[in-house]
């Protein structure tokens, strides 16, 4: 099923369906590549460039800017913003109402969670904040509610479960706060 507005040059493979569920149709801009088993839900908005891998899920009320990588079975769970050069790798999830700045690169299998207390309490979803230029190592989890700064690098592997300030290494289960390396300093844009 393809039910979607779509730029021009895209590649859409047969077995993709754009327009999952009801609403407005997914709006995704020029040279998009979609590869098979991807599923795009309608009420999305996808810029310019955007690339998926085989299996990849974009849920309803998601906004994607351009250049985007919903990598390999990568989920982005609805009510989502994702900004410019985003890159999600194999397996990432994000849930729903996760906002994620402009360069901003996750790993093989980064988890983001929403939920504080799953089927044990009555709590708000509340998705993580990763702001621009940050990465997220394979792996790593980041819980509810947390904010993680401009410039930040996740360590793979690591628990984060508190926010990380900017141009700060967030590193262990839980993670500690360290200095960023000097090697790691300068954001991921050209």
């Amino acid at each position: 099923m393809t039910d979607a507005a779509l730029g021009p040059d895209a590649d859409v493979h047969a077995d993709a369906v754009l327009g999952e569920g009801d609403g407005e149709r997914p709006r995704i801009g020029a040279d998009a590549t979609i590869r098979r088993d991807t599923i795009v839900y309608a009420d999305v908005d996808i810029g310019d460039g955007f690339v998926t891998g085989h299996g990849a899920l974009v849920r309803e009320d998601t906004t994607i800017g351009d250049d985007a990588l919903v990598g390999t079975h990568a989920v982005v769970d609805g009510a989502c913003t994702l900004g410019d050069d985003v890159s999600l790798q194999t397996g990432v999830y994000l849930p729903r109402n996760t906002t994620v700045g402009d360069r901003v690169f996750f790993g093989p299998h980064a988890v983001l969670t929403n939920d504080p207390y799953p089927l044990r309490a009555d709590a708000d979803l509340e998705g993580p904040t990763i702001e621009d230029d940050v990465s997220v190592g394979a792996n790593a989890t980041i819980l509810p509610g947390v904010t993680v700064g401009e410039g930040a690098f996740v360590a793979a592997n690591a628990v984060v479960t508190e926010d990380v300030p900017p141009e700060t290494l967030a590193v262990g289960a839980p993670a500690v706060h360290e200095p960023l390396p000097e090697a790691l300093a300068g954001g991921n844009g050209p």
